[in-house]
């Protein structure tokens, strides 16, 4: 896919709650004609201006997932996981109402992975539920899927796709996420299937690297057919 660096100029049209700790800011605008998302894992940059800041000032920056778009409709739909303490983007995205602006910029360039493996699992935290929803649209019907995924217990969680083939197995944490121990111990329980399959780990940096590491290390997944995102670290300010 083509490396995209522009910027785009786009307006809130409809702000939708998924659950109680999800929101779905859906946006509009001409800027979209031309617009292209060619994996689940694409990263679009959102750019938020300090209130009263300068034209000179450097805005703050997150990355997100483009979770729905129709170039035809110029329509584009985020999905906000609500951070607490909250950073610029969920702030923003708490305020947001119809007619506020948004600047958006990318995404620069897409890795795709193919669609022909024997299963997929997919493991992460809440921040990574839209792009797990995403992937398991795209996914040719049928295909086995497995979703570990950590939420903190007791929320509303977003709604997500279901279909044949599909397991979301939900491990409770009364953290932000940041114990891998769960998680380890879920994939533990689940095993991998028989077959070649592709893995992806999205979740907090130490995180994901522990799950690599266990994947790899002791339950002899292939390293290439792997991807291992850190979407946030502990410490660092999130969305």
């Amino acid at each position: 896919m083509r490396r995209d660096i522009r910027r785009r100029r786009l307006t809130v049209s409809r702000v939708e709650p998924l659950g109680s700790a999800m929101l779905r800011v859906w946006l509009e605008g001409d800027d979209l004609a031309d617009f292209e998302s060619g994996s689940p894992d694409d990263h679009i940059k959102l750019f938020f201006a300090a209130e009263g800041a300068g034209p000179d000032e450097k805005p703050e920056m997150r990355d997100y997932t483009p979770r729905l778009y129709d170039t035809a409709a110029r329509t584009l739909a985020i999905d906000f996981a609500l951070h607490d303490p909250a950073g610029p983007a969920t702030a923003w995205a708490k305020a947001a109402k119809p007619g506020d602006v948004l600047n958006i910029g990318g995404p620069r360039g897409s890795a795709v992975v193919t669609d022909d493996f024997d299963w997929y699992l997919l493991i992460g935290d809440e921040t990574a539920i839209p792009q797990f929803s995403r992937r398991i649209e795209e996914l040719r019907p049928g295909i086995p899927v497995t979703a570990l995924v950590s939420v903190a217990r007791g929320i509303e969680r977003a709604p997500v796709p279901e279909r044949e083939g599909l397991n979301w197995v939900w491990v409770e944490h009364d953290g932000h996420g940041e114990d891998a121990a769960p998680l380890l111990a879920a994939l533990g329980d689940a095993g991998l299937p028989e077959g070649e399959g592709y893995a992806w780990i999205a979740a907090e940096a130490a995180v994901a690297q522990a799950i690599r590491a266990k994947l790899t290390d002791e339950m002899g997944h292939p390293l290439g057919w792997l991807r291992s995102s850190g979407y946030w670290t502990v410490g660092e300010a999130q969305g």
